[in-house]
């Protein structure tokens, strides 16, 4: 069950701001960000180990470490290394306690295998190391930014040489060494990076300010959890994360397009697509190698579409669809109705929150209002999205 309080939890990373006793750039680095980011580092060193790796495992341990971050985000660095060392059994156990009531109420045995993460070195070993190494990826981008405003910052050098320290220590599988070998896979990422700067709803002041590399997100974890609502098979799972991770990453190329900018002309919203996708393939797919494409086409082209592969050939369907008769491995089913509600909702959220600080404008009155009617008894695959849209009803307070 996905409850106001997990949709609430998920939302602190956007306030958490990251290198805060530094000096930064205006928009500022957050955990949702930095979180977001890991994760398409970790699938990028995953593709690089091959077959090997657990997806799905890999998925969790991310979300696992995502909200172990969140507990912990008072924590210096250096400080919250000490304290895992010395105390790191009981340091994980007060952030299994504190997580219970929100993690647990979620289907498919979840908070239990969160536990088995955080409490048995042995389980999803190599999965730990990806992501090991792509938390530090994704924290040596932030430092390569901050890095020249802060010469003069006492300890800097310090942390540059702890940085160096912790890079050199994750090459502890062959796909590291895979990695650091491809400047193509680097760019790849550092290009996904000025998402990180991309202010989304760009018109309207909001609190928190999200950008579209948490958003994906936000969007990501939602629908991972709701094809394990759904009893999805692991492929599915796995694919409904991917898909919403990767849902908005052609908007590296594009920008952000709103939505009333979208469908403001009949047709446009089509035209937009045709030119996002030769932008793909001007200038993402050259970066990656050619075995992946087909897959990361998979997850970015008619996004919000359910689909499976039916005799190798792509056939769009539905997510109940998928529940009668498709959710098995072979079929490869991807919820895209499943996404687009969350990625709704991650919007529906993005104005809630504002509004609830009591920052008012039209476009984020007509955000909400429109997605709060839209999204009204609303079910896919036997998930009622329109309750999770019920649990920040604010608009009995702006009557």
């Amino acid at each position: 069950m996905i409850t106001k309080a997990l949709i609430s939890t998920i939302y602190e990373a956007a306030s958490i701001q990251r290198w805060n006793d530094h000096i930064r750039p205006w928009v500022g680095f957050t955990e949702l960000d930095k979180q977001s980011h890991k994760m398409f580092y970790a699938y990028v060193l995953a593709k690089c180990q091959g077959k090997e790796v657990d997806f799905k495992a890999l998925i969790e341990g991310g979300i696992f470490e995502f909200f172990h971050r969140i507990v912990l985000t008072d924590i210096k660095p250096p400080i919250y290394h000490k304290l895992v060392k010395e105390k790191g059994k009981q340091l994980n156990e007060w952030v299994l306690s504190q997580l219970q009531d929100i993690l647990e109420p979620i289907a498919g045995d979840f908070f239990y295998r969160m536990k088995l993460y955080y409490n048995d070195p042995g389980y999803s070993a190599l999965e730990k190391e990806i992501l090991k190494a792509a938390h530090y990826q994704a924290t040596y981008f932030e430092f390569q930014v901050i890095y020249p405003l802060n010469k003069e910052t006492h300890g800097i050098e310090t942390v540059k040489r702890e940085m160096s320290q912790g890079l050199a220590a994750c090459d502890t599988f062959s796909g590291y060494k895979y990695f650091m070998g491809s400047p193509y896979l680097k760019d790849f990422l550092l290009l996904l990076g000025k998402l990180r700067y991309q202010q989304r709803w760009a018109k309207a002041s909001r609190v928190p300010n999200t950008f579209v590399m948490g958003h994906m997100l936000v969007v990501a974890i939602l629908s991972y959890f709701s094809a394990l609502e759904a009893g999805a098979c692991s492929g599915r799972c796995i694919n409904d994360f991917l898909g919403g991770l990767f849902h908005d990453m052609p908007e590296v190329l594009t920008r952000d397009i709103v939505s009333p900018v979208k469908s403001s002309v009949k047709g446009l919203d089509d035209i937009i697509k045709g030119i996002e996708d030769e932008q793909m393939e001007s200038a993402i797919f050259p970066l990656l190698p050619k075995e992946w494409h087909d897959e990361i086409r998979y997850y970015t082209q008619n996004e919000f579409s359910s689909k499976v592969i039916l005799d190798g050939k792509i056939t769009i369907t539905t997510s109940d669809e998928i529940n009668k008769s498709y959710n098995d491995n072979k079929y490869s089913p991807i919820d895209g109705e499943m996404i687009r509600c969350c990625d709704h909702l991650s919007a529906y959220m993005e104005a809630f929150l504002s509004l609830e600080y009591g920052i008012r404008s039209n476009q984020l009155l007509s955000g909400y209002v429109n997605l709060r009617r839209q999204y009204t008894g609303k079910v896919v695959a036997g998930m009622d999205y329109g309750q999770l849209f019920e649990y920040f009803d604010i608009e009995d307070k702006m009557k």
